[in-house]
């Protein structure tokens, strides 16, 4: 029987341990972002000159459509994007959210050497209807594209954006996601532990957190990257809404107290409150930042919490620069500004 990446030594680091780069796909589908996508590619443009811009930060590896590279190229340079900064990678693909269906790394600390799990993605429990459809061939992706590190195959439908680690030993996730019938309807609880476990570095005396829901209208059915983030090995950001009346009061509440009740030094972050042009409730979150080498870059959405946020998550990163980015044509396609990326860590 073949060793498991734990039993090589493998653990997934957390998002604040060095990166190598960090992987992103070029926007193209104006289904994801209906009369938006030129404002999404500036949103790209931003988060890259900014991860440059930093003397130290990481590389970045670039999904590109092959007929479409050259302008590409053309638009971050007119954005004073230094292409010398990226790694490109011509293919097909159907969307943006590399932080789901691209590699999970891992690292052996002992060996200093890098791994990654390709799990199966089956666009979000395989929702039927048009928009989705198509996501089902980013499943394959990172089995054309070569990726360093040893890769070791999950055969279970899980994303990126599902889990959160501390790097220490506890991984959180949610019910409504991991345990929903449309992602592994063959598997329980404790058989899709033990799969985490195995997978991602978690020993016998680790543990998995499990919240309940995800946000409202958030279509990955309770992404936990939109809920909580760990900023050290105890300490959780975790968003909470103080408005009693609104929809995800009670979501976020009972989350907070499971996290409390776990023993972590537990912070609030606000919630932002924006409605799509047809008045549903965007699955906004502050929560959905990605910790670069250098910087923090934060999704802010014109919204009064907006600072209040900012500075909850400065004081946690002293050493790094806190960055804003607008991300109100963004949030359009589902995600933010985590959902995508995908660090690669550095051994």
């Amino acid at each position: 029987m073949r060793e498991t990446p734990t039993q090589l030594g493998f653990l997934m680091p957390a998002e604040w341990e060095a990166h190598e780069a960090v992987w992103l796909a070029w926007p193209h589908d104006q289904t994801t972002f209906p009369n938006r996508l030129s404002k999404v590619e500036k949103v790209y443009c931003q988060i890259i000159k900014t991860l440059g811009d930093q003397t130290g930060s990481e590389r970045v590896h670039l999904l590109v459509l092959p007929t479409i590279k050259s302008k590409v190229e053309e638009i971050l340079k007119r954005s004073g994007v230094d292409l010398k900064q990226i790694t490109f990678y011509p293919t097909d693909y159907a969307d943006v959210w590399t932080r789901d269906y691209g590699p999970i790394f891992l690292i052996n600390r002992k060996e200093s050497t890098l791994g990654w799990v390709k799990a199966r993605h089956n666009a979000y429990g395989k929702k039927e209807n048009a928009f989705y459809a198509p996501l089902l061939k980013d499943d394959e992706v990172f089995n054309r594209i070569k990726t360093e590190g040893q890769k070791f195959n999950l055969d279970i439908v899980l994303e990126g954006g599902s889990i959160e680690v501390n790097g220490a030993g506890v991984l959180v996730t949610t019910e409504q996601c991991l345990l929903n019938p449309n992602r592994n309807p063959h598997l329980d609880r404790g058989e899709i532990e033990n799969h985490l476990k195995n997978y991602f570095g978690l020993n016998k005396i680790s543990r998995i957190v499990w919240l309940k829901r995800g946000l409202t209208n958030d279509h990955t059915d309770g992404h936990i990257d939109d809920l909580v983030k760990f900023v050290s090995p105890n300490k959780i950001l975790c968003c909470y809404e103080d408005e009693e009346e609104d929809e995800n009061y009670e979501i976020l509440k009972t989350n907070f107290e499971i996290l409390v009740k776990e023993s972590f030094e537990v912070i609030k972050l606000p919630m932002p409150h924006m409605n799509y042009d047809d008045n549903t409730k965007a699955p906004a979150s502050y929560a959905n930042f990605y910790i670069g080498n250098k910087v923090v870059l934060v999704p802010t959405y014109n919204d009064p919490n907006d600072e209040k946020a900012l500075k909850i998550i400065e004081d946690c990163f002293p050493d790094r620069k806190v960055v804003g980015i607008d991300c109100r044509d963004l949030i359009y396609g589902g995600g933010a500004i985590h959902c995508i990326t995908q660090q690669q860590p550095a051994v």
